[in-house]
């Protein structure tokens, strides 16, 4: 029984598409300057570093931000998690429910909604509880979280809506 169509490719995608928007939301024509003078960032700094090691690790933030954010944007997961995870060994009833409501709610338009939430609740307060400690501006704060917010709701329109 399929009982949750995702394409294998959404997880992958929504992560390469959070930093395609990085390059676009921190490119000095856009964000990055000001994001530059708000965080303390040098062009010295810009290029230390290994950017192998920095790009794969933000690809791998990527899926695993993907793969918790699938959670709240299908929200067939939480009819699957009733069942233990394990549709083949549900009732009958679970079948002709997802059966009815399997593909309920599974559009991009729901799915940047509910990352759009996620980058709100999630982001905004975790990106402006750590500014606060670091004691930067509200700038700062707004130029991270506003592109968490815009990534999370691309990525949410991305794994919802890509059956």
């Amino acid at each position: 029984m399929d009982t949750l169509p995702i394409s294998p490719l959404a997880i992958p995608v929504a992560a390469v598409a959070a930093l395609v928007l990085g390059a676009i939301w921190y490119n000095p024509k856009v964000f990055g300057n000001a994001w530059m003078r708000a965080s303390g960032m040098t062009e010295e700094k810009m290029k230390s570093g290994n950017m192998a090691v920095i790009f794969g690790l933000a690809l791998l933030f990527a899926a695993m931000l993907a793969v918790l954010l699938m959670q709240f944007t299908n929200h067939q997961w939480g009819a699957l998690g009733m069942v233990g995870g394990e549709p083949e060994t549900a009732k009958a009833s679970f079948e002709a429910f997802m059966s009815d409501y399997g593909t309920a709610f599974r559009t991009f338009k729901h799915g940047a909604l509910h990352g759009t939430l996620f980058g709100v609740f999630g982001a905004l307060p975790i990106i402006g509880t750590i500014a606060l400690f670091e004691r930067k501006n509200a700038k700062y704060i707004f130029i991270n979280s506003g592109y968490w917010i815009v990534t999370l709701a691309v990525m949410g329109a991305i794994l919802c809506g890509w059956n």
